[in-house]
């Protein structure tokens, strides 16, 4: 399967070029090799969609002069140096002057594909970047607000665009940073209420004292502070959606009164016996299980049977690691642009560090961590995306979490594994065995 983008190889070495080309073409990688620079640069607009990858020294225009004309014509494509040992500090230059990365001969197969995806995914997500700024009106898709190449989240957008056009009602279940509003943003955008109010209400933060006036609104002198009479937040949403965060936080008493205005569709507001008819579509969202919460008595089960008509349940970071580099280059895109500032080149090295990286807050904390990198701030108690260790202990690291994100993505299945990350089934074993990776650990327990 060939890789969306393309790499236009440039070496004036006819062995060094057929092997980079086989070696991206088993890759499943579109190339197009070049023995001179001038060649491959009249090719290049501002919109193209690939990488380049030159030799640093070649007769005519060499790899820097290559590199400057390149970023003139679009300052965000990705440019990979190829050097000798004796040239390591020149390409380390160059990458200060804007080069994506370098690779140094002679290097491994793996080494070249590994560069090469890193910076496609890179420039895939600038392009896209560009036209979301473009159409900043449009609404968003499932796709545009979820981004990521793993299987996982491929299946997630499909159950979340399938939903949206459905008026079932849908409870959202994930960890903290999930993006569990995203998703409810996207079943109300891809559903026929797209053009109606989407009212988002946090129960964790509804004040202890009016919670029913605030949801289902009041007549004058229902209470005591009632001096006027107020539409509550049901109504607001009318024709919408509606939004329930957090919605285990909701006190017992408040979850009888929720429970008959999602059958009934019916509300009351304080101090009328005048029922309101509700045309909404309920969302709501927990970050834990409520058929737990049934179990111990905090949450109501006829309440909860009748929200999960549909369940979706949001990945973690950790069980879609190989998005975590493509995430983190979005969200430095998108910082930049809010602080209107360039956006920054981010460093093979660094790109290294957000993929073996945990991220227990998942996209909340990997966005945090995106802020400082594009403001320049320390990283203070968050996570590290700069080097810290030596290069072939960050290599190793990166390679073990690419090789278990494609076990997660593949449900455990070897062949799947391999084919997918361009290796043999052999050299897969080896690097399980080297990593202690044990597939049954990644496979799926339905299967």
């Amino acid at each position: 399967m060939i890789q969306a983008g393309r790499v236009f190889f440039i070496d004036d070495e006819g062995p060094l070029r057929i092997a980079g080309q086989q070696t991206l073409d088993l890759a499943g990688i579109d190339c197009a090799c070049f023995d001179r620079a001038e060649a491959a640069l009249e090719q290049i607009e501002p919109g193209f969609e690939g990488v380049v990858v030159t030799d640093l020294r070649m007769p005519g225009m060499g790899g820097v002069a290559l590199l400057h004309a390149v970023l003139q014509k679009d300052p965000q494509i990705p440019v990979i140096l190829v050097t000798g040992h004796g040239d390591v500090d020149l390409a380390v230059s160059m990458m200060r002057d804007g080069a994506y990365d370098f690779i140094e001969k002679p290097y491994a197969p793996e080494r070249l594909v590994d560069a090469v995806h890193r910076a496609l995914a890179m420039r895939r997500l600038t392009l896209e970047n560009r036209r979301l700024r473009s159409q900043v009106h449009a609404p968003l898709s499932a796709q545009d607000r979820f981004r990521g190449f793993s299987a996982i989240m491929d299946r997630m957008r499909k159950q979340i665009t399938d939903t949206a056009a459905t008026e079932a009602n849908v409870l959202i279940i994930g960890e903290t940073g999930t993006g569990k509003g995203l998703a409810a943003q996207a079943l109300h955008g891809g559903s026929a209420r797209a053009d109606k109010p989407f009212i988002t209400i946090n129960c964790a933060a509804l004040p202890a004292e009016g919670i029913e006036s605030e949801l289902f609104g009041h007549e004058v002198a229902a209470h005591a502070t009632a001096v006027r009479a107020r539409t509550g937040r049901f109504e607001h949403a009318q024709r919408g959606t509606l939004f329930l965060d957090e919605i285990d936080s909701l006190p017992m008493v408040m979850q009888g009164k929720l429970l008959h205005a999602v059958e009934n569709k019916i509300i009351h507001r304080l101090g009328s016996h005048d029922p309101i008819a509700l045309d909404v579509r309920f969302i709501a969202a927990s970050k834990t299980n409520l058929e737990d919460a049934v179990a111990n008595g905090t949450f109501r089960g006829d309440l909860l049977y009748r929200l999960n008509v549909v369940t979706l349940q949001m990945p973690t970071l950790a069980e879609r690691r190989e998005d975590v580099p493509v995430l983190f280059l979005t969200f430095v895109g998108q910082i930049a642009d809010r602080y209107n500032l360039p956006v920054p080149h981010v460093p093979g090295a660094t790109l290294d560090a957000v993929a073996t990286h945990d991220w227990p807050g998942n996209a909340r904390e990997l966005r945090n961590a995106a802020e400082r990198f594009v403001l320049g701030l320390p990283e203070g108690s968050g996570a590290q995306v700069a080097p810290s260790t030596s290069l072939s202990h960050r290599m190793s690291d990166y390679e073990r979490a690419l090789i278990a994100a494609s076990l997660t993505a593949h449900e455990g299945r070897l062949k799947d594994t391999y084919d997918a990350l361009g290796i043999s089934r052999k050299a897969l074993y080896e690097k399980m065995v080297r990593y202690g990776l044990d597939r049954t650990s990644y496979a799926n327990p339905g299967s």
